[in-house]
């Protein structure tokens, strides 16, 4: 298989291998993940994805294998983060000439965004039927973490089921290359997964402390299988990434049902569908060797396996399938990755930009969302170019409905 990473040896640690082939990489990611390459845990290398940009903890768009520990800042706060998107039997010509009214169905069918004081509107008031019955399938488990750990109560946990949240979560309709229609979303674990990965992250840091006197970033800290808290971390992620998971149906069971109630002619969903995480760690085996995986930024893309890497507010996305390259950990980019700050996009353009940048597309054009315009993230073609060798293309979607989280 031709390969089209560029590999960078690090004095002290293993290998980075980059597929970031005619995309820009800054300094401050590069110094990231040159400090994650030289923890003692990390196995074999490790692979930067073409949208790798700089990150709270470690860097988005890496992929970091370790042998028998985590790294919960790798992991990050978004634990579960990801996509779904699903085919239907509609075609471009079923949807409405006027698209505000389906823009609006969706906007009341799942909570999103911020108030104008900034407070967060994803929480049910009154919850529906359907999040209660999701909530139930998930409330055991979260009982016993609870017991553990008190502090994670009070996280409006079965409240934010079935919610959007803010930033770049976004759901979509969508027209692919055939002019069939496509709904999508982008969320995770919302405010529970925020406060499991920033206690974990505070009680890696204070074993660090103890043990790990010498790590190149403190946003490192790891816990080594058999310590006090791994255990616990490895439950704790992996109930954060079912309800993320589940939040995503939740909401994409919602979208539907709300397009219904607009859409005059009947129609079937989930002709085609997936649902996949960019932000998460699990066991995996690579090299021979079975390992703990951390995707922060990055999909699965193993042979024959669907994914999903949207472009930005305005831009192409893409229904992919993996070609199982080992040397990326048989992954693939979550996206198209900022190439600047949220703060340096709301100072560098304009709401006249934000309308021209999304124009054709029915969504917000307010001053509120022009730090995700599609100017402040890269080139989605050029991300893909990067990666030929990691996925193919399935389906090429491009959003005429978009809602802002």
């Amino acid at each position: 298989m031709e390969t089209h990473y560029i590999q960078e040896e690090i004095p002290g640690g293993v290998p980075i291998k980059m597929w970031t082939r005619g995309v820009p990489i800054e300094a401050d990611a590069r110094k990231q993940l040159e400090n994650a390459a030289r923890l003692p845990i990390v196995f074999k290398h490790i692979a930067a994805m073409p949208d790798v940009h700089f990150g709270i903890g470690a860097t988005v768009g890496s992929v970091i294998p370790t042998l028998r520990a985590i790294i919960p800042a790798a992991v990050g706060v978004d634990i579960g983060c990801g996509m779904i998107a699903c085919k239907t039997t509609l075609q471009a010509n079923d949807l409405p000439d006027n698209l505000g009214p389906l823009r609006a169905a969706i906007e009341r069918a799942v909570p999103h965004g911020r108030t104008p004081g900034g407070r967060d509107k994803g929480a049910w008031e009154t919850k529906p039927a359907s999040v209660d019955t999701a909530w139930a399938s998930l409330e055991p488990e979260f009982t016993e973490l609870c017991r553990d750990y008190p502090r994670l109560k009070n996280t409006n946990n079965d409240k934010h089921l079935g919610t959007l949240g803010t930033g770049n979560h976004f759901i979509e309709v969508c027209l692919d290359e055939a002019n069939a229609v496509w709904f999508m979303l982008h969320s995770g674990s919302r405010g529970v997964g925020n406060a499991i990965g920033n206690l974990f992250i505070e009680l890696a840091k204070k074993d660090a402390r103890v043990h790990q006197a010498n790590l190149p970033d403190q946003d490192l800290a790891y816990f080594e299988e058999g310590s006090q808290y791994f255990g616990d971390y490895v439950r704790a992620v992996g109930w954060a990434q079912k309800y993320a998971r589940i939040n995503r149906e939740v909401m994409m069971t919602r979208v539907i049902a709300a397009a219904k109630t607009v859409i005059p002619k009947p129609f079937q969903s989930y002709i085609e569908a997936v649902n996949c995480h960019h932000n998460y760690v699990q066991r995996e085996s690579h090299f021979g060797q079975e390992i703990l995986l951390t995707r922060k930024g990055a999909v699965s893309a193993k042979a024959g396996e669907l994914g999903i890497i949207p472009g930005s507010m305005g831009a192409r996305s893409f229904i992919v399938r993996g070609k199982g390259n080992p040397e990326s950990f048989m992954s693939c980019s979550h996206g198209a990755g900022r190439i600047m700050s949220r703060t340096q996009a709301k100072k560098r353009f304009t709401l006249e930009d934000q309308v021209r940048a999304t124009e054709g597309v029915e969504c917000r054009k307010d001053a509120e969302v022009i730090d995700e315009i599609p100017m402040a993230y890269k080139d989605i073609d050029a991300v893909m170019a990067a990666q030929q060798d990691l996925v193919e293309v399935v389906h090429t979607l491009k959003q005429v409905v978009c809602v802002k989280g």
